[in-house]
């Protein structure tokens, strides 16, 4: 029996799929066809335009023009992941650097506190020794012309001058950390304005692009941007096609964990919310805000960003990858997806689309990694 009208192989669909599939046909989000290992996806037949409606008769450009535009915007979007990645890396720093500076400022007051204590300290012992003549203790003892008194006195005498040189020693001490904390309050502020600088950059860079893709698509007649999208989902099933043909989803039968069904179950809550660089919910969010926020849902902090979800989670062969599991995409490790089972993801795309489901083979797989491992 062939694939349904998802593309799923009738026994194939597990319930967490099951579970995403339903949410989508109730927010009416598009869902990316999933076809059996092997089976050709037939493109989508263009929607005819009603009769006599302004963009009937639009003279299209041919697909090949309309394919430079679509790999113009996929550059252009790929470069703002970028930007956001690096604007989300640049933003938990600065969260972190503000944290340790107030830490810093905590430990200069107490560390300040002490120094003026033990300096008080100091100070009463050299009134108390300017008030008996300036002469220490041992020198007055010596002098005494009584043995027993110096006898019973030599212990007392020790034990103030082992209160000096520890006084001594604890003045020195909390001076050096006095300066070592400031030392690291300065660098936590350079860094912090280096950061603020990186943040600024990213920014930048990320309105930038996504303003030229705008400009782009704004030239579009409406018949022409209806077969730009064509194109883009002829060239998504084209490629989770080649991907499926393979014969992975045969190799695949990893069990969700329980944290990974939490997390899935997350992220399959948000579909039909707008993609937004750099949000992490609960209105939008973009694509390692949903896996981070996904994961946190489960439990398990994970890495704010892509690039660093990809460095730091443990790394596992695509072939034991269960639901829950993060798909790390392109060399750069710009993009993340979860795993939800049969072939598909949970994504926040790109501007402009909303949280949903896609097939995991529509782009270019670095690896995948594990936040439960």
């Amino acid at each position: 029996m062939g694939p349904d009208k998802y593309g799923v192989r009738p026994g194939g669909r597990r319930g967490i799929l099951t579970a995403a599939v339903t949410v989508v046909c109730a927010v009416t989000v598009a869902v990316t066809v999933l076809a059996a290992p092997g089976t050709a996806f037939a493109a989508p037949s263009p929607t005819p335009s009603p009769s006599g409606s302004p963009s009937a008769s639009v003279t299209l450009p041919p697909d090949k023009d309309l394919e430079a535009v679509r790999e113009k915007l996929d550059d252009l979007y790929h470069d703002a992941a970028v930007a956001t990645d690096a604007y989300n890396a640049a933003e938990e720093a600065a969260e972190k650097q503000s944290a340790e500076i107030v830490d810093l400022a905590k430990k200069i007051v107490r560390g300040q506190q002490k120094l003026d204590g033990l300096k008080a300290r100091a100070g009463r012992a050299a009134a108390a020794q300017y008030r008996t003549g300036g002469l220490p203790d041992s020198a007055k003892l010596l002098l005494s012309d009584n043995p027993s008194q110096f006898l019973d006195g030599a212990g007392l005498v020790l034990q103030g001058e082992r209160a000096t040189k520890g006084l001594i020693r604890e003045l020195t001490r909390t001076q050096q950390d006095l300066k070592q904390y400031a030392a690291d309050a300065a660098d936590q502020w350079n860094r912090l304005e280096a950061g603020r600088k990186a943040k600024a950059a990213a920014k930048k860079k990320i309105t930038q692009r996504i303003a030229a893709a705008e400009k782009l698509q704004s030239t579009l007649e409406k018949k022409q941007k209806e077969r730009l999208a064509e194109l883009e989902r002829e060239a998504a099933y084209k490629a989770q096609t080649a991907w499926l043909g393979t014969g992975i989803l045969g190799e695949i039968h990893g069990k969700a964990s329980a944290a990974g069904k939490k997390a899935v179950a997350f992220a399959t809550a948000q579909i039909g919310k707008p993609y937004v660089w750099g949000a992490e919910g609960p209105d939008s969010y973009d694509c390692s805000g949903l896996t981070s926020q996904a994961w946190a849902s489960a439990g398990q902090p994970i890495p704010r960003t892509s690039q660093e979800q990809w460095k730091q989670l443990r790394h596992i062969d695509v072939k034991d990858m269960r639901p829950g599991d993060l798909i790390i995409y392109f060399d750069d490790a710009s993009h993340v997806a979860m795993y939800i089972g049969d072939g598909a993801i949970i994504q926040a795309p790109r501007p402009g689309r909303t949280v949903s489901i896609g097939g995991a083979g529509t782009m270019p797989i670095l690896g995948v990694v594990r936040p439960d491992a």
